[in-house]
């Protein structure tokens, strides 16, 4: 169990104490996507979804899910965070209209922000999903992942292998 630093000596879970861990500046950036039909997409981009502007509803859904992520994810610490930002780009298939989200979390702490990032491009995605089912469920929403993390002790990391 020495490995995994969330379980105790029992091996029971306990979060990890960082009070002897050095502040630095930290950021994380994740990245989601959603697949949406042409149909979708147009009603977006036009803003003509019923519900409202989907993107700015998805982009106040990612922010105040990465500000909450410790009342999600058990083991993370609650985090004062100095900066969020969700941002979108719309990239044509052959097969659908992919919205990618890219959002990037900053803090100056003893903790990392990943599952802050990584919790606010998921509620993100989800939230475009909620906004759009009533025209169609079969939307898919794609790969999340922690595309960069910087600072810490464990130092930067960059995903190697997907397309900007």
């Amino acid at each position: 169990m020495a490995d995994f630093t969330h379980f105790n000596e029992q091996g029971r879970a306990r979060m990890v104490d960082i009070s002897g861990k050095n502040e630095s500046e930290r950021t994380a950036i994740a990245r989601s996507s959603v697949h949406v039909t042409e149909e979708i997409y147009k009603k977006i981009t036009g803003n003509k979804i019923a519900k409202g502007d989907v993107l700015a509803v998805a982009q106040v859904a990612g922010i105040m899910a990465a500000k909450r992520t410790s009342d999600w994810i058990p083991m993370c610490h609650p985090l004062q965070l100095k900066g969020i930002d969700v941002s979108f780009e719309w990239k044509a298939t052959e097969k659908a209209y992919v919205l990618q989200i890219d959002v990037f979390v900053k803090t100056k702490g003893s903790t990392g922000v990943e599952m802050e990032a990584l919790t606010a491009a998921s509620a993100t995605a989800l939230t475009i999903y909620d906004m759009c089912k009533a025209i169609d469920k079969g939307m898919v929403i794609g790969e999340t992942y922690l595309l960069e993390k910087k600072g810490g002790k464990s130092g930067d990391y960059r995903l190697q292998g997907k397309e900007e």
